[in-house]
């Protein structure tokens, strides 16, 4: 079994290509990140053909995250008992059946119904491709497997945004999940018939045991502030360019672009993680985003400068998610499943409250308030990362 608890250096190691399943990993996040995203560009269309308000369908993709944090906080614990790559092809297989349900709905409560089960397959299935991506990544070589898989939100954010809306004027919006539902289809095909080693199924504990695990409580509070800083901001951009900069709302598919260009190329750089550790830049990682954060206030009167600092965004936010990633998997390889659980259940949670929270701040005091706070609320993040780290002792001190 790979440990991605590591020496720093990979100067002495062989150099260990990353593993095709990895690829095969990000085809399974581009999907799930093609649901999440698709429903927004297409609402109107969906809501024309069901006969609600846009609103009404959007409850939609809110049970799609409801069901995907419920599942991954109470069943994520699974992986750990019945294997990764088993409960993935689970996961799956009932992703399928809730988006050929979405595809197929004919009136909204079917339709939430269908994304509440895509939701609940989605909360195993991330935390199950997570826990392979650390288990089949070469030694040294850590980070840059987990970014290989990361850029599948690179594909889904690109492929979501910019091609479903476009789908849904030429051939309807059942055909946007129709064509989901196939990628979905054609990666549990590649998961099942790939040749895969990985750790031994073992015995399941609660899934909240994870959180007795030393060093997962301060990284998972680092992970939702980053999330909900996150959230917070990108939910209120489109409408900042629009009402403060009088720019059409097209102009949401280049920003979405910019920041998925930045996310995805920074892939290229994982590298860099593993030489100088994850432990270690975590900290400055937060900073930086806080970093990126400020000059978005600065860049918030010009859509070129915004265009320019949310590429940046993409680019540390890469980096951030890796190494969140990265550390909370390699405190007890055991409870990888569960950990990851907590992360994404955590994740869900925080875009929750950070969409509500920032929501209030922007309508009171507009946008740069908005990247003020969340600049700030990385700082603080930063901090605490930088002081819990010190604090800690035996196995998570040892990361990266």
């Amino acid at each position: 079994m790979t440990n991605i608890n590591q020496p720093a250096s990979v100067s002495t190691l062989p150099a260990l290509r990353i593993p095709p399943f990895a690829f095969v990993l990000t085809v399974c996040i581009a999907a799930i990140g093609s649901n999440s995203l698709a429903l927004g560009p297409i609402a109107p269309e969906v809501a024309r053909s069901l006969a609600v308000s846009v609103p009404a369908v959007m409850t939609a993709s809110a049970a799609f995250g409801l069901g995907t944090a419920a599942s991954a906080f109470f069943l994520a614990a699974l992986i750990d008992r019945h294997g990764a790559r088993r409960m993935l092809m689970a996961a799956l297989l009932l992703m399928v059946v809730g988006l050929a349900g979405s595809g197929l709905a004919p009136a909204l409560g079917v339709l939430v119904a269908a994304q509440l089960a895509t939701g609940v397959a989605a909360g195993i299935a991330i935390p199950a491709i997570y826990t392979l991506a650390a288990a089949i990544a070469p030694a040294g070589r850590e980070s840059q497997t987990i970014g290989v898989v990361l850029t599948g939100w690179t594909l889904s954010m690109v492929a979501g945004v910019s091609l479903s809306a476009v789908a849904a004027d030429l051939v309807g919006w059942r055909a946007v999940y129709a064509a989901v539902a196939a990628a979905t289809l054609a990666a549990l095909a590649a998961v099942s018939l790939a040749p895969v080693r990985e750790p031994a199924a073992g015995a399941t504990q609660s899934a909240f045991a994870a959180l007795r695990v030393r060093g997962a409580v301060p990284l998972l509070v680092v992970c939702a502030a980053f999330m909900a800083a996150f959230y917070g901001v990108y939910a209120y951009i489109g409408d900042h360019l629009h009402r403060a900069l009088g720019l059409p709302l097209s102009v949401n598919g280049l920003v979405a672009l910019s920041y998925g260009l930045g996310f995805g190329g920074a892939a290229f750089l994982d590298r860099f993680i593993d030489r100088f550790g994850a432990a270690r830049l975590l900290p400055r990682i937060l900073a930086a985003v806080a970093a990126v954060y400020a000059a978005m206030v600065a860049a918030s009167g010009s859509l070129t400068g915004m265009v320019a600092v949310v590429f940046l965004w993409g680019t540390m936010n890469h980096f951030g998610l890796n190494v969140l990633i990265a550390r909370l998997t390699a405190l007890d390889p055991a409870r990888r499943g569960a950990m990851m659980g907590f992360y994404s259940g955590v994740t869900y949670l925080a875009m929750f409250a950070g969409t509500l929270g920032f929501g209030q701040l922007y309508g009171g005091s507009g946008f740069a308030a908005l990247a003020a706070t969340a600049a700030a609320l990385m700082l603080a993040a930063a901090g605490y990362a930088a002081t819990t780290a010190r604090r800690r002792e035996g196995p998570a001190g040892r990361e990266g």
